[in-house]
């Protein structure tokens, strides 16, 4: 029972006997009832002594404040608290990248280390007369085509190529700003950076597998510019100055795609120079491609992916030839489109494929040194075999600049970009 109780009851106590004494009338005790009311027996009605203790005993009892025990905080289990530090440190985005500057990039071809050169060409590479003559629906077509206005004298040859296998993905940063980022992964071989500066057409930096053109002619010899001019009509992958990106990725399948429907021919490679010579997105890309008659460049099953700078990011594929869209941000080597033949390809591609949209889900967004991450978790050295992942490039659509890692080594990067 509180003070406050305890006094306004000795109160009414004195207001009482004072009564009493008032009205003249006698008593032989009192108590107070657990409620605070007090009784005062007249003569002839006291209370047993007994009672009356006992009386007291409840009242005191009452008065006795309770204890109450003091709650000690409780203190999350040791590990459970470690479990969340993790989770928070993992959640923390890594540091940008560096904004580099672009490497300078001239007429002459240069070597940047073994395996790895850089070059540039500016003019005419006629492209469009390739194009207005109807294109071609084979590989000898092209080189049928490059030997008459590229290599006059050095007669016919074969472009040769052995399957590879590759990756894609397409993330935006937390500012909004798209990156494509792509492995190639196949043996050792000559990678070439070539910028392009056409007289028609958005300029762009593209990647070629010079081996395609070293084994095919042989014993002959070309000069650089030739090999350049033919370079840019092979690439494997490549952004333009809008910010299009594009990339060849293999399937392992045993269809062919060669469409005949009466449409201009192009085939694999001269595809990707088409777009990033002439599409500013990707919805231009896609309309370019439909208006053409597709023939699968040394034989084999592929797709393109494609993204352009607002984010949107499609695979093309070519199922029984027919042309087919798909939207997705990641594409490795197999099948996309629903039906049948979704998830024929390599086993390797659908573990790489799932690697990446891990990697994706952690965020909603991805700067540049976690989409560098991304590319390395899925690079060859991860997966048993042969062969490496000869470069990883991650193309900022934004800023128009390419960063480029040789054979593995992440912690050596090119810049590339136009000239302002």
């Amino acid at each position: 029972m509180k003070r406050k109780s305890i006094k306004k009851r000795l109160l009414c106590l004195a207001l009482g006997l004072q009564l009493l004494l008032l009205s003249g009338c006698s008593f032989y005790g009192y108590y107070i009832t657990p409620d605070g009311t007090i009784i005062i027996p007249m003569a002839g009605e006291g209370v047993t002594d007994g009672a009356g203790e006992a009386l007291a005993e409840e009242a005191a009892a009452e008065e006795e404040p309770e204890e109450v025990p003091e709650e000690e905080p409780e203190e999350a289990p040791e590990a459970e608290t470690e479990e969340v530090a993790e989770e928070e440190a993992a959640d923390e985005e890594p540091p940008e990248m560096p904004d580099l500057p672009a490497l300078k990039v001239s007429n002459e071809v240069k070597v940047l280390e073994k395996g790895l050169s850089i070059t540039e060409f500016r003019g005419d590479y006629g492209f469009d007369s390739f194009i207005a003559q109807g294109g071609a629906a084979s590989d000898k077509d092209l080189v049928r085509f490059l030997a008459k206005t590229l290599m006059p004298g050095i007669g016919e040859f074969l472009l040769k190529m052995n399957g590879f296998g590759c990756s894609t993905i397409s993330a935006a940063d937390k500012s909004g700003s798209y990156r494509f980022g792509r492995n190639f992964d196949w043996k050792e071989c000559e990678q070439l950076i070539l910028l392009s500066y056409p007289k028609t057409g958005y300029r762009s930096i593209s990647t070629v597998n010079m081996d395609f053109i070293n084994e095919a002619v042989g014993n002959f010899s070309l000069s650089e510019q030739v090999k350049k001019m033919a370079a840019l009509y092979i690439p494997l992958d490549g952004m333009n100055e809008k910010g299009l990106c594009v990339a060849v990725n293999m399937i392992e399948d045993d269809t062919v795609i060669d469409q005949n429907t009466k449409k201009p021919d192009i085939t694999t490679t001269t595809a990707i120079r088409l777009l990033l010579d002439k599409a500013a997105d990707t919805d231009e890309a896609v309309k370019l491609l439909k208006s053409y008659d597709m023939h699968a460049s040394f034989g084999y099953i592929f797709h393109l992916a494609i993204a352009d700078a607002k984010g949107k990011a499609v695979a093309v594929e070519y199922v029984n030839n027919e042309m087919v869209v798909t939207e997705t941000p990641i594409l490795t080597n197999f099948y996309v489109t629903p039906g049948k033949k979704y998830g024929i390809g390599s086993k390797q591609s659908h573990v790489r494929f799932d690697t990446l949209s891990e990697q994706l889900s952690k965020s909603e967004t991805m700067n540049g040194t976690q989409m560098k991450e991304a590319l390395e978790s899925v690079s060859k050295h991860n997966y048993p075999g042969t062969g490496s992942t000869e470069w990883s490039v991650i193309y900022d659509q934004k800023k128009g600049k390419a960063s480029y890692y040789h054979r593995e080594n992440f912690e050596k990067v090119y810049t590339v970009g136009f000239e302002k």
